[in-house]
C-alpha cells in the first residue's frame, strides 16, 4: 500500500470514528454499555438449570448448556436431521497435536435447520476459547497476587474497565467467526436467529452489518463481536477503512453458498478467502450445490467432507404443490384473488418475477382490501425492515415480494406460497417454497402459469423431478387446453424448423437433445431433422430437388475435379437445412426444394 493510500485510509477511519461518536456517546449515557439486541448482556451460565441428557437431544451433542437452555426456550428439544448429522462433525476432534477441524459442505432442503445447523458448533468453539481465556487470565492475575505476597508487597490492584464507548479507546473489531449471506434479509434472519442461541452465554456478541444501513451505527455493534454475519459488499468496505479485520477469523461459513455466485460475489468471496487465509474451518450451507458451487469449494476448502441429508428432487413431505393454467394475466390475477380469500390463511408471500410486477400487484391487492405490502431490491433498507418487521409482527397479511424474499424469510404463521410469477431459475422455486412448511409445520405452495410459461414449468419439473398436480379453481376453468409436456430428455424436443407444420416429420429442429445434441435431433441431422429420425440417402448436387446443404465430401469432390462449387439455396431432401422432409415441400425446409429447383432453372423458388 502507498503512502497516500495509507493516509487515505487512516483518514477515512477517522471520519468513520467521527460518524460514529455522536451514536457512541448517547449510547455510553447508559450504565456505559451497549444497548443494542445484537449485543446481548446475558446470564451467567452457572445460574441456568441442568438439562437432564434423556430430555433433550442437544445434550447428547456434547453442546454447552447455555446454548442447549436457548434451545429449549425457543421450544426445540429435539435436533433436526441435518443438525444431528453436521454437528458432530463441525465440533473439533481433539488428538495429540491439538483440536482438528473439518471443512465441511452441507446440502439441506429449505427449512430443515441448516442455520442452527452451523452456528451451534461455532458458538459452542467460541464459547469454549472465552472459558478458557477467561480461566488462564484469572490463574495469571492469581500468579502476580501470590508473587507480590510471597515479595511482602501489596497485592496489584486491578485496572479499571475502558469505555469500550470512547473514542480514545476505539479498537478494529477482530471477531472469531464470519458467516457470509448473500441478500441482506438472509443476513439479519441469521443475526437474529445467533442472537436467540447466545442470549445465555456471557459475554459472546454478535452483530450484523449489510448494506442500505448507516455506517456509525454498525461500527458502534461491531465492538467486542464475536461473530459477525455479514453481507461481502459492506464487510469489505468496513475492512478496508479498517473498521474491522479479519485475520484472527477462525471460523468461515458461507451460507446459500449457490446464491452467491449468482449474485456475482464471486470476486468478494475470493478477497474475503485471501484476508481469512489462517482460518481454521470453512463450512458451505445452501439447499443446492451446483457444480460451478463444488468447484468454488474445492479452491477455498481443504479436502471438504459433503453431508447431503435430502436434495431437491425429494418431495417436500410437509408442502402441497398445485399448478393452476391460466389463459392470460387476468385469469390469473382472478384466481389469485379466490385463493387470497380462503379463511384458512394465516400469513402468506405471493412471488412476482420483476419489480415493476411486485409493485402493481401490491397495489392492486391494497385497492381490494386486503393487507399487503412489496418487497424488492430497488428499496431503502430500512423501509425493507420495516415491512419484514410488520410481517413477523403479524401487522401485514400478504407479502408481495420478488426472489429477494426467497432466502431468509422464516416466520412460523406463513402458510401459503404463491407463485404468482415464476422464477427465472428453476432451484430458486424449491427456496420460495420453502418459505412455508418449515420446521415441521405443513404448507401449501401454489403456482399460476400461463401457456406461454410451459418450458418453465416443465424446467422446474426436471429439476424436482416431481410432477406438478394441476387443479382447478371451479368457475375458473381455463379456456385453452392444458398444454402438452415435452418428451424426456435425450429423445429431443422440436426446435427451431421440428414440428409437421414448419418443415419436417421428423423432430429435429435448431435445438433438438438428440444423442450428438447441439443443433441436431436425428444421428447426423444439420439444422434440421430427417423424416422419422433416419438419415436420407446422399443424392447428387446436380439434382435440384435433393440438393441439401452443401457439405464437406461435395466441396472436395468438386476440388479435385477442377471446378468451382456452385452456390447452394436453404436446402432439400438430401441432407436438409432449416427444418425436415416435411409435407409442405417435396424439398425438405420451409421453401426447400422449391427455392432449390428455381436456382437451376433460372428462376426463384416460390
Amino acid at each position: 500500500m502507498t503512502e497516500n493510500q495509507t493516509t487515505g485510509a487512516a483518514a477515512l477511519a477517522q471520519s468513520d470514528i467521527s460518524m460514529a461518536d455522536a451514536a457512541l456517546q448517547a449510547i455510553s449515557e447508559t450504565n456505559n454499555t451497549i444497548p443494542d439486541p445484537h449485543l446481548h448482556a446475558p446470564l451467567a451460565a452457572d445460574a441456568l438449570a441442568p438439562v437432564a441428557e434423556g430430555d433433550n437431544g442437544f445434550v447428547k451433542l456434547g453442546l454447552a448448556e447455555p446454548l442447549v437452555q436457548a434451545c429449549l426456550d425457543l421450544g426445540y428439544t429435539q435436533p433436526t436431521v441435518v443438525q444431528n448429522t453436521a454437528i458432530p462433525m463441525a465440533l473439533a476432534e481433539k488428538d495429540a497435536e491439538g483440536h482438528n477441524y473439518v471443512d465441511l459442505m452441507v446440502s439441506s432442503q429449505t427449512g430443515s435447520g441448516k442455520t442452527a445447523a452451523f452456528l451451534l458448533p461455532v458458538l459452542h468453539t467460541l464459547l469454549e476459547q472465552q472459558q478458557d481465556a477467561i480461566a488462564a487470565e484469572k490463574a495469571e492475575w492469581q500468579r502476580k497476587i501470590d508473587e507480590a505476597i510471597a515479595n511482602g508487597e501489596e497485592p496489584p490492584k486491578k485496572p479499571r474497565r475502558k469505555n469500550p464507548t470512547d473514542r480514545r479507546h476505539f479498537k478494529a473489531a477482530q471477531p472469531g467467526a464470519l458467516v457470509l449471506c448473500p441478500t441482506r434479509e438472509l443476513a439479519q434472519q441469521v443475526a437474529h436467529d445467533a442472537i436467540d442461541l447466545v442470549k445465555h452465554c456471557k459475554g459472546l456478541r454478535i452483530a450484523h452489518v449489510v448494506g442500505g444501513m448507516p455506517y456509525a451505527v454498525q461500527i458502534a455493534r461491531l465492538q467486542n463481536a464475536d461473530l459477525v454475519v455479514a453481507t461481502p459488499g459492506r464487510l469489505l468496505d468496513l475492512q478496508r477503512s479498517m473498521q474491522i479485520k479479519l485475520d484472527k477469523v477462525q471460523f468461515l461459513v458461507v451460507d446459500e453458498a449457490d446464491r452467491m455466485l449468482d449474485l456475482g460475489f464471486q470476486e468478494d468471496l475470493a478477497e474475503i478467502h485471501q484476508l481469512t487465509a489462517d482460518r481454521r474451518q470453512t463450512m458451505m450451507f445452501s439447499a443446492t450445490f451446483a457444480p460451478r458451487i463444488q468447484q468454488l469449494a474445492a479452491r477455498v476448502m481443504r479436502s471438504p467432507q459433503k453431508v447431503q441429508i435430502d436434495s431437491p428432487q425429494e418431495k417436500h413431505a410437509s408442502i402441497e404443490q398445485k399448478l393452476y393454467w391460466a389463459d392470460n394475466f387476468a385469469h390469473k390475477r382472478a384466481m389469485l384473488d379466490h385463493w387470497l380469500r380462503d379463511p384458512s390463511i394465516e400469513q402468506a408471500i405471493v412471488f412476482a418475477s420483476t419489480q415493476i410486477e411486485c409493485d402493481g400487484l401490491a397495489e392492486d391487492l391494497q385497492q381490494a382490501g386486503f393487507v399487503a405490502v412489496a418487497l424488492h431490491g430497488a428499496l431503502s433498507q430500512g423501509l425493507r425492515n420495516r415491512r419484514l418487521m410488520a410481517l413477523r409482527q403479524g401487522k401485514v397479511q400478504f407479502l408481495v415480494a420478488t426472489d429477494v424474499a426467497a432466502r431468509g424469510i422464516d416466520v412460523p404463521s406463513i402458510s401459503h406460497v404463491f407463485n404468482f410469477g415464476l422464477p427465472m431459475k428453476a432451484e430458486d422455486y424449491t427456496h420460495r417454497i420453502g418459505r412455508t412448511g418449515r420446521a415441521g409445520r405443513s404448507g401449501i405452495a401454489v403456482t399460476f402459469a400461463e401457456f406461454r410459461d410451459r418450458n418453465r414449468v416443465w424446467d422446474i419439473e426436471d429439476y424436482t423431478r416431481q410432477p406438478f398436480m394441476t387443479a382447478v379453481v371451479p368457475g375458473l376453468e381455463p379456456e385453452q387446453r392444458t398444454p402438452t409436456r415435452h418428451p424426456p430428455k435425450g429423445k429431443g424436443r422440436a426446435g427451431f424448423g421440428g414440428g409437421e407444420g414448419r418443415g419436417g416429420r421428423g423432430r429435429g429442429g435448431f435445438g433438438g437433445n438428440g444423442p450428438r445434441k447441439g443443433f441436431s435431433q436425428g444421428r447426423v441431422a444439420g439444422f434440421g431433422g430427417f423424416d422419422g429420425g433416419a438419415p436420407a440417402p446422399r443424392q447428387p448436387r446436380a439434382n435440384a430437388e435433393g440438393g441439401g446443404s452443401w457439405g464437406r465430401p461435395q466441396r472436395e469432390a468438386a476440388h479435385h475435379a477442377g471446378r468451382r462449387p456452385e452456390r447452394q439455396e436453404f436446402g432439400g431432401g438430401g441432407r436438409p437445412s432449416f427444418g425436415g422432409n416435411g409435407p409442405r415441400r417435396e424439398g425438405g425446409g420451409m421453401r426447400g426444394g422449391a427455392m432449390a429447383a428455381g436456382h437451376h432453372s433460372g428462376k426463384r423458388g416460390r
